[in-house]
């Protein structure tokens, strides 16, 4: 199958795709452009074909539904301009970053705080 047959696709997935294409194009975009959007919004939807095996097969509908509002709030917040969580973006730097972090906020038993202790104070802090 070439790349970007629809073969694999369900009927209900191509009607769909097909609703948002002509959706698109009401607002004013041309053909080719409301076709890709309407065919990603079908993937994001739905996580593409019907293809035996292929990738999120084990997930349930539940934990894709969780996956798809998680993902779509952090899409937001970026589109947004806003950073995470001090406690995501604190998590990510090193334990030696952290520590210089807390010596300078003079958190007291910094020294013998693990990774995440220091995570949690420094959180509190900011």
């Amino acid at each position: 199958m070439t790349r970007g047959s629809k073969d694999k696709y369900t009927l209900k997935q191509k009607r769909q795709a097909e609703h948002i294409e002509a959706s698109y194009e009401e607002k004013g975009l041309s053909p080719e452009e409301a076709e890709a959007r309407a065919w990603a919004t079908v993937n994001k939807q739905s996580g593409g074909g019907e293809r035996a095996g292929g990738s999120g097969q084990d997930k349930s509908p539940a934990d894709k539904a969780s996956s798809r509002r998680s993902s779509a709030r952090r899409a937001v917040a970026s589109k947004h301009g806003l950073a995470r969580s001090s406690r995501e973006s604190l998590a990510t730097e090193t334990k030696a970053e952290l520590m210089k972090m807390a010596r300078a906020n003079n958190i007291p038993g910094r020294s013998t705080m693990h990774k995440h202790e220091l995570v949690e104070a420094l959180s509190s802090v900011s």
